[in-house]
């Protein structure tokens, strides 16, 4: 299994111990360092410098130390007590899921990193101040204790600005937002606008023309959701055994290990033998990336996933939250108007020769409007705001499908909804507004946009 630098790099950005290490680190190294340098330039130091600097003896500098390392080990405990809290709030308030997305708050990494750089900076300089005896000669380091006394000073109002981040990213809206500013640069990252003249679409099911009976299975060696696929090594390995090879799960699908994920056939269409099936089979598993828990490398449906996770939670009997409901769908209609457009499907990659090597299986259109439907059909009918609300992301959506290509598919959606709209508990006002709601839907699919006449209630 290869590790990816992107699958890497995310995996460290929802770390939080990685840049608080890296200043502990610093700091220590500084703390030994600043103080030979203050032995060496205290006694050329002009008045005005020393005016600046710290000027007292070594009992008021080792006080100074004292407090700032006291203090500061303090202030880490509370931000650290802080945070802890903030992530179970957002666990069981709104989703799991949305964890990763504090633990990579940066200004939550660099508050951690200030606090104990300041407290390993200022216990490690103090471990340097000495008395003036008869065995040895006394040292104040005054651009130490200055540099720590300055970084104290920052410490206090980095607390300040944190408290105020803090407040602000436990808001729903600040997290929807997060998550939506992922899940769109996912989108554009696997989806681009104009994909590159290597690649075309090709049923990912089918293959090129062959028999089903001739594929090869390629079996996974090891268990957790797929995160990332390098599409370059899977084409290299294909060249390599000289086939043509399939990627049947896409990324957020999770795999076990011994049961089969992938398929392998010769150029001809005919099965190949057992060494280079083999062979393919190495290849991929050290071309994609698995971990215990879903990321936003390459899988689309996990940003679309945490909104709707939200949305469900809100609407559950024990946080009844409509509003926040309404909201979460509204991202959810953004993200998929966003992809409506882009060619999505599996993708096919080419060799030299302009042939068929590699199709890696990615989600279609329909595949994430359908993952958004189901949930939203059964958890948001039972109210009538979300109820309306998921009958104007179909309208949104098919009013932006401007090509017809997924008008069949919202349409399906939107007889779906009806259904379920006349199965519900809402009184029959509500129901005939909300039936009256679905032709609106079906005029913006043929390309019309109507303002519907029906009082709506708002979030």
């Amino acid at each position: 299994m290869r590790t990816s630098a992107s699958t890497v790099s995310d995996s460290m950005r929802t770390q939080l111990w990685p840049v608080p290490l890296a200043a502990v680190v610093v700091a220590f190294g500084l703390g030994l360092a600043l103080p030979y340098v203050d032995s060496l330039v205290d006694q050329d130091l002009s008045p005005q410098w020393k005016s600046i600097l710290f000027d007292g003896g070594s009992d008021a500098a080792k006080s100074v130390m004292e407090t700032i390392a006291g203090s500061l080990i303090t202030v880490t405990a509370l931000t650290f007590s802080l945070t802890v809290v903030t992530l179970q709030l957002a666990s069981s308030q709104f989703s799991p899921r949305l964890l990763r997305t504090f633990s990579r708050d940066r200004v939550v990494h660099n508050t951690l990193a200030l606090f104990l750089a300041t407290f390993t900076f200022s216990l490690t300089v103090l471990r340097s101040i000495r008395v003036d005896t008869e065995d040895q000669s006394g040292l104040v380091p005054r651009i130490s204790v200055s540099l720590a006394f300055l970084l104290a000073i920052a410490s206090v109002i980095t607390l300040v600005g944190f408290l105020a981040h803090l407040a602000k990213q436990i808001r729903v809206e600040t997290m929807l937002k997060d998550v939506h500013s992922e899940s769109t640069k996912t989108v554009e990252r696997v989806f681009p606008d104009d994909p590159d003249g290597t690649t075309r679409r090709l049923d990912v099911h089918a293959g090129p023309g062959s028999d089903a009976r001739s594929w090869s299975l390629l079996e996974a060696d090891t268990s957790g959701f797929l995160l990332s696929i390098d599409t370059r090594a899977v084409l290299a390995a294909a060249v390599d055994v000289d086939a043509v090879i399939v990627v049947d799960a896409v990324p957020g699908d999770s795999l076990v290990t011994g049961v089969p994920f992938g398929r392998v056939i010769a150029l001809d269409g005919r099965e190949i033998d057992r060494d280079r099936v083999d062979r393919a089979r190495r290849a991929l598993a050290d071309a994609i990336t698995t971990g215990f828990e879903r990321t936003s490398t390459q899988d689309v449906g996990f940003g679309l996933q945490q909104l709707l996770d939200v949305a469900s939670r809100a609407l559950s009997p024990g946080i009844n939250d409509p509003t926040t409901a309404v909201h979460a769908i509204g991202h959810v209609s953004s993200l998929l108007v966003s992809i409506v457009e882009r060619p999505t499907g599996a993708k096919t990659l080419l060799d030299d020769d302009d042939r068929v090597r590699v199709v890696v299986a990615f989600p279609t259109f329909d595949d994430l409007l359908d993952q958004a439907m189901r949930q939203l059909n059964a958890y948001a009918m039972s109210d009538p705001r979300t109820a309306e609300r998921v009958i104007r992301l179909l309208r949104e959506v098919g009013w932006r499908d401007r090509s017809g290509t997924y008008s069949e598919d919202i349409s399906r959606q939107l007889g779906l909804v009806r259904a379920q709209i006349v199965d519900s508990v809402l009184s029959a006002e509500e129901k005939r507004s909300l039936v009256a709601r679905c032709d609106d839907v079906t005029v913006a699919i043929t390309g019309d946009w109507t303002v519907a006449e029906t009082p709506r209630s708002r979030p």
